[in-house]
């Protein structure tokens, strides 16, 4: 999208708001059949209070925006008016918008506070009820592209999985991420039940990367257990049981296998023709505890531990650009801990889902070094299109 823009030479507004027109050009084919020819239809017209990005200002404005439509002989799809200046845009233009859901997603301020500044110091006469509409019609407005993040990410080879609490109202409940090394999404869930991931995974064919929560074993994919994880868990038993003498030479044997392993992948990286020579060593292992005789509950325990995720300690040594941990998911997740602590409590289910929406773009965003606010004001709703555009 293109903005052409001048301003009136009037100066009628009272209280010192420049008057500024813009007119949208739009694409000269047709959005739904790509066909070129058109015939001319109605000019439209929108006027709202918006903000004004400049190099090094920001400025509040009354902006009348022109949209000239068009209708398509091919197909009479008629286009040329963006539906972000739909008649819910009669006040607030877009550029209000995109500073509102940055401030309260990308730097997880409350929107009192936002409130707060816009009125203050940008001289907005903003209410509450207006804050709230502008979240629920941008989390409307991306709900699609949170749908391609999704889709992507489920069709993908790997995908990152975690979970955390959240608060709708004072009950309990839980949000699900999804990620890869690219895009990341948020899924609000009432239980902590598998039944949803599950059946989100159905036909996943990749590599799955998760913690031991037994609801990602139903799973039918080649899956990563975190090995983070499982060094924390042996850590600490050990310093609970600093005299198990059993439990400290499997230690030691686990440790003594992983560390040539993770020279390997700080030398060579994440690719499986590097990788696959330590497999022997992974065999070796395992006849290792095969031949334990143990005393020790803990101990025991741990070997069972070993014997039963067998199959999903060391799958990254057979495909290329799996991680062994699971820290990807682990930083998406500590997004919405960040964001919890602000909406936690008061907000609804589908409040919540709100949220998780744009926090899904914005995060995604940042994966791929898009800068959030840009892609806000821009209206662009693929993230990977408005990135290559910037490029």
């Amino acid at each position: 999208m293109l903005f052409r823009s001048s301003h009136s030479g009037s100066e009628q507004d009272s209280r010192c708001l420049t008057k500024k027109t813009v007119v949208l050009e739009r694409a000269n084919q047709c959005p739904k059949c790509a066909k070129k020819g058109r015939k001319r239809s109605s000019l439209i017209s929108r006027t709202a209070y918006d903000l004004i990005y400049g190099k090094n200002s920001l400025r509040r404005k009354l902006v009348k925006y022109m949209f000239q439509t068009y209708r398509c002989l091919s197909c009479g799809h008629e286009y040329g008016f963006d539906s972000r200046f739909g008649h819910a845009t009669r006040k607030y233009g877009w550029g209000v918008l995109s500073y509102f859901i940055y401030s309260i997603i990308a730097l997880y301020a409350s929107q009192a506070a936002v409130l707060h500044i816009m009125n203050k110091l940008l001289g907005f006469d903003l209410q509450r009820t207006n804050m709230g509409y502008m979240k629920v019609r941008a989390a409307n407005y991306y709900r699609e592209t949170r749908d391609q993040i999704l889709n992507r990410i489920i069709s993908g080879d790997l995908i990152h999985v975690d979970e955390t609490k959240a608060n709708i109202k004072g009950k309990r409940a839980y949000v699900w991420v999804l990620t890869n090394m690219r895009e990341v999404v948020y899924i609000l869930s009432e239980t902590r039940e598998g039944e949803m991931i599950q059946k989100l995974l159905a036909n996943y064919k990749g590599v799955l990367v998760s913690d031991y929560y037994a609801a990602y074993d139903s799973i039918e994919c080649p899956q990563q257990k975190c090995l983070i994880h499982l060094m924390r868990d042996l850590n600490d038993e050990v310093f609970k049981n600093p005299f198990d003498e059993e439990l400290k030479e499997i230690v030691a044997k686990f440790a003594a296998l992983l560390q040539p392993i993770i020279e390997t992948v700080d030398r060579r990286g994440l690719k499986k023709y590097f990788l696959r020579k330590h497999l022997i060593d992974v065999e070796r292992f395992y006849k290792y505890l095969d031949g334990l005789s143990l005393k020790s509950e803990i101990a025991g325990k741990y070997k069972q531990r070993f014997i039963k995720n067998r199959d999903k300690l060391f799958t990254f040594l057979l495909y290329d650009g799996v991680p062994w941990n699971n820290n990807n998911a682990e930083h998406a997740i500590k997004s919405f801990a960040l964001l919890r602590n602000v909406i936690s409590g008061p907000s609804t289910k589908k409040g919540t889902e709100e949220y998780l929406t744009l926090l899904s773009v914005c995060r995604t965003c940042e994966y791929q070094d898009v800068d959030f606010l840009d892609f806000l004001r821009s209206g662009e709703k693929d993230i990977p299109v408005f990135a290559n555009k910037k490029r």
